[in-house]
Order: structure tokens, then sequence, then C-alpha cells
């Protein structure tokens, strides 16, 4: 079942009982889930936390999430347990939780990405990277659902972030792998081989040198992998502080039953093995940068040209809690970055953004038409639009982007909920209601009968 080289490897490996781990691995995957506590503050029917993670619980049984109106709107996210431990390992580490810059490289599909803008807060940028254009779409939805707005998505490969040198606090990179943790898919076990993990050794040192200038002086570097194997885990650790000046944080679990830690010649990892711990292969080790680094500058720009008008601004206002110095106009749609103006211009002039913060609304024909990304938005005023909040399967329906029908409605848009949770919106123009929900987003999938939709039941 297992390729006989991975057998062969860790029957000598130190810190794993082999037979106990490929039993493990034998075994079907614990389901786990992230809450959006900003959106929904309920924890599900029959589960249980996730030791190192304030917001994660296990499933006793895994729902359809793409039936669930809450899963699209954003209120959790389907995220493996073992990963939610980037929570405890950046608290450990880092003084300050306000005013930092974050930088996820490897962001798709969008759980880390969502974790640490949790993580952060308001008053903090995240730069959630991803370097394939199809991953970084997803990446994006899966931040605009989450609705957080302190997120800048990009597109870009690892050397480009030299153009930013000095410029984050933390920087997580969650390296591509040769995936050995998620031997229960096999699809990871057929794409495994002896070759695939050298380049991955390789490939892995190239990120991390990449990036390596682009972190702060004292600043944290997070490196992840879902992998079991030394060479793309505590050995890298080991070679990217033999080429700087930095130092391996040894960090504290022992209130986390299973956890493994790894002590590589006073090089510190920490162990997820599937016998052990609640969760798929994972592993982790943090670096702090000691040595000199210059930083980027940042310099006041003429941002008149994209000061949105006295119109556009009241309409913001109206509709949103962002603060008056976030809007921003680009043709003819306005949006409410996600930091300091300044620092947005100096990184969209050196980055591909593939998602600018949230946008608001679009000008035509001067009407303001609000977006979907406005809808999900954490900021969005609750007194904005007329709400109206709808049942199972009409949501479903509008997810769909079915014929929708919406009696008694009132003229204009109207904000869709469910559970009173935001969905997004319709427009009532007399003769029919539109649906605005994004036609990329629908679900394509056939609904069962009601009452059949295996759904995630929840206590308050």
């Amino acid at each position: 079942m297992f390729p006989e080289g991975f057998i062969q490897r860790i029957k000598d490996q130190k810190n794993i009982d082999s037979e106990s781990l490929l039993n493990a691995l034998s075994e079907t995957a614990p389901v786990s889930i992230r809450i959006n506590k900003s959106k929904w503050n309920m924890i599900p029917v029959n589960s249980e936390p996730v030791p190192w993670c304030s917001n994660g619980y296990y499933l006793g049984t895994r729902p359809s999430y793409t039936l669930d109106p809450l899963f699209h709107s954003g209120c959790y996210y389907p995220q493996e347990a073992s990963g939610m431990f980037i929570e405890e390992a950046i608290r450990q580490v880092s003084e300050t939780m306000e005013n930092i810059c974050v930088l996820d490289l490897c962001g798709a599909p969008g759980g880390k990405s969502t974790h640490l803008s949790d993580l952060i807060g308001d008053g903090s940028l995240l730069v959630a990277n991803e370097t394939i254009r199809p991953r970084s779409e997803i990446l994006a939805e899966t931040i605009t659902k989450w609705g957080s707005g302190n997120t800048l998505v990009t597109r870009n490969d690892p050397s480009h972030f030299g153009k930013l040198p000095g410029y984050f606090d933390i920087i997580l990179v969650d390296a591509p792998c040769s995936g050995e943790g998620m031997f229960r898919n096999s699809v990871a076990v057929n794409e495994w081989s002896l070759e695939n993990t050298v380049h991955c050794s390789e490939r892995q040192k190239r990120i991390l040198m990449d990036i390596w200038p682009s972190l702060k002086e004292n600043g944290i570097l997070v490196y992840s992998t879902c992998t079991f194997n030394p060479g793309e885990n505590e050995e890298n650790i080991k070679w990217l502080i033999e080429k700087n000046n930095a130092e391996c944080i040894r960090l504290d679990v022992e209130g986390f039953k299973g956890i493994t830690e790894i002590d590589f010649n006073g090089i510190y990892g920490y162990g997820f093995y599937p016998d052990k711990v609640k969760g798929d292969g994972f592993f982790i080790s943090v670096v702090r940068k000691t040595g000199k680094q210059e930083k980027t500058q940042i310099r006041a720009r003429k941002k008149a040209e994209l000061r949105p008008g006295k119109n556009d601004i009241a309409i913001a206002e109206k509709w949103t809690h962002f603060s008056n110095d976030r809007f921003l106009k680009w043709g003819d749609e306005v949006f409410a970055v996600p930091y300091r103006m300044d620092d947005y211009i100096h990184l969209f002039q050196n980055l591909t953004v593939v998602k600018a913060g949230t946008k608001l609304f679009t000008l035509k024909n001067k009407d303001y038409l609000p977006t979907h990304e406005l809808a999900l938005s954490q900021f969005l005023r609750k007194d904005a639009f007329p709400i109206r909040d709808i049942m199972l399967g009409e949501a479903l329906s509008y997810l769909r982007r079915d014929n929708f029908v919406l009696h008694e409605s009132t003229a204009g848009w109207n904000l869709i909920t469910y559970n009173g949770i935001n969905l997004g919106f319709v427009k009532n123009i007399g003769s029919r209601v539109n649906n605005y929900f994004p036609v990329e987003w629908r679900i394509r999938m056939d609904i069962p009968e009601p009452g059949k939709e295996n759904i995630l039941q929840w206590n308050n």
C-alpha cells in the first residue's frame, strides 16, 4: 500500500514507530474545522476542541460542506487539525499581534491564511500569496468568504519578495513537500518517490533563501511541511541557520499530548505523527533572524487621484465600518484597502495583486452596485440594506443561481441571509429578482430532497 522506499526509511528514523505509524496511516483521517467567531459563535454538535487552536473542532463525521450555506458564507473552514498548531507557535514567539505585517507565502487554499488573519486582527496586514494562478483564485475566494478585511492576496514567486527587504514581522512558509503526512490519501501515495523527496528539499531551500531578505531583523519565520522526511524538515532548518544569522526557537509543547519534539543537534522541530496525535502528519519549526537587515523604505506618495469623491465616500461610510482613510478608487470601483495607504501603494507597485482588500461597490451610470465581497465582509453595517432571511431550500436555490423568487421584498438591493448570516445580494426590479451570487462560485451538484443534506448541526 505504501512505497517501499518510504517504509524502509521510517524503520530507522528517529522519533518514529514505523509499525504504529503505518497502521495509523491506514485508518480514516480525522475531520476538523475552524470557526470564524467574527461571524458565527456556535459549536458543532458532537464535536471536541482541537487542543492547540482556540476555534478549532474535531467533528464526529464528515458533513457535506457544499450543501451548507454557512460554509459558503465563511462561518467556518474545513482545516486539517495538525496545521492549526501555527496559532500556538506564533503566540509563543510573538511579542505583539498589533500593527504587524505578515506573509503567508504558500497560502492556497486558504486555511492557514484565514487563521493568520484572525490572529493578527484588523490593525495589521496579511499578504496571502500563491504562485499558481488557479490556486491564487481559490485563495482569493476563501479570503473573500472569511471577510476579515486585513488581507491582500498576491500571486508571486518567492524571489519577487526580495523587493521588500525587511518588510515582514512574521513569514509563514508552509512549503510544498513530498506529502508523506497525507498518505491516508491515495493521491499522495501515488505521487511519492525518493527522487521527489530530494527535489522537494532543494526547492524548499531555494524558497527559504529567496524569502529570507524580506524578513525583518528579529523577525520570525515559521516553517512547516506535511511530511516526515528529515531532509525536508529539520535538516533544511539546520541548513538555513548555517547560511544566515538566525536562531531556532524552542517551543513549549508539554501541555499538548502526542506532539513530538525533534532535537537535531540543537535544531528544534515539532512532529505530528498520526499514531500519536489526532490529525495528519505535520512538521513545524520556528526561526528568529538575528542578523542585520535593511528595511523597505515606504515613502509618502501622491494619492489624490486614488481618493474617491465625496459621494463615493459617503456611500462607503453608510454601508461599512471601515476607516475613512482606507477608501481607494480605481476606475469605477471603490475598495477598502487592508492597511496604510502608502504601504498598500508600495505593495501594489512591487507585487502582482489578485485581491486588493475588499471591493465595496462599482459605479455604473450613477448607480452604486454593491459587491459580493461587501456582502460577506465583517465590516458591512447591519442596517445598510433591507434583509431577507431565507430557509435552507431557498438558500441552496440561491447558491445554485436557480430562478429565484422573493415575495414581498423591498424594491432595489436586498441582502439575503440564512440563520442571520449574510449570503449575498439580490436586486428586486419589480418584474423579477436578479441573483447576484457569483456565477463561478455557484453550487453545481444536484440538491438532495429536503432534510437529507447532511449538513453540520450546532449547539449554542
